[in-house]
């Protein structure tokens, strides 16, 4: 059986330090929906936030606490927050930031980031915070495989090559269709596991302390 974690937690059967357990942080219902479909539910775990994170920078720890996400990230990881934080109690080897390749997605990414650094600094010490870069588009092609775009200027230049319109799903002359996603609900499943989930496919990156603090002076945070 699942073990009973905070609302809208969707938790995996194997936990604690060295059990390969993963904890996706993903935006909204619609998102951690499509994730828990095609995770592996015996070491991969999901929780939503809803909107845009609290910036925890400078925030109390009281009202760190009281904010109803952080309050479940806290329970769920398990370790503590603060001076009290313990990397070795946590209940995952990995926290991942899933977040819609979008310009939201990326401001949930440099605030989620800031949480870490200001209360679990250990989880950045240790490379156990990730980022997940997930595609923002396709070209679909004919008979060959689909390329992902990752960015807005690759998305751009992949219309241009196979000369389709990026705003709208229709066969250009090459036989090439652009699909621009709108977020992670709208990624094909299989896409979705390759690029996002499955360790040996999916593109991350370990978010480090000076990561974080590269990521506050840019927002001005």
């Amino acid at each position: 059986m699942f073990v009973v974690r905070p609302t809208k937690l969707v938790d995996c059967l194997s936990t604690g330090a060295g059990s390969g357990a993963e904890l996706f942080v993903v935006e909204g219902d619609a998102a951690s929906q499509s994730v828990a479909r095609v995770r592996n539910p015996q070491t991969q775990a999901v929780l939503p936030m809803q909107g845009k994170p609290l910036n925890a920078l400078r925030a109390s720890e009281s009202k760190v606490r009281a904010y109803e996400f952080f309050a479940a990230l806290i329970e769920a990881l398990g370790a503590g927050l603060g001076e009290s934080f313990d990397l070795s109690r946590r209940r995952y080897d990995r926290v991942l930031l899933l977040m819609d390749p979008d310009a939201d997605g990326v401001h949930c990414a440099v605030l989620m980031q800031m949480f870490f650094y200001r209360w679990m600094r250990p989880m950045l010490e240790a490379g156990n915070l990730e980022y997940v870069h997930a595609p923002l588009g396709e070209i679909q092609r004919a008979g060959s495989e689909p390329l992902f775009a990752y960015t807005q200027q690759h998305y751009q230049a992949l219309c241009s090559e196979f000369e389709v319109r990026a705003v709208a799903a229709t066969r250009s002359a090459s036989g090439a269709v652009a699909v621009r996603y709108r977020g992670l609900a709208a990624i094909d499943p299989q896409t979705l596991a390759a690029l996002c989930l499955e360790p040996a496919t999916r593109k991350t990156q370990p978010i480090k302390p000076r990561d974080a603090e590269l990521a506050i002076e840019i927002f001005g945070a």
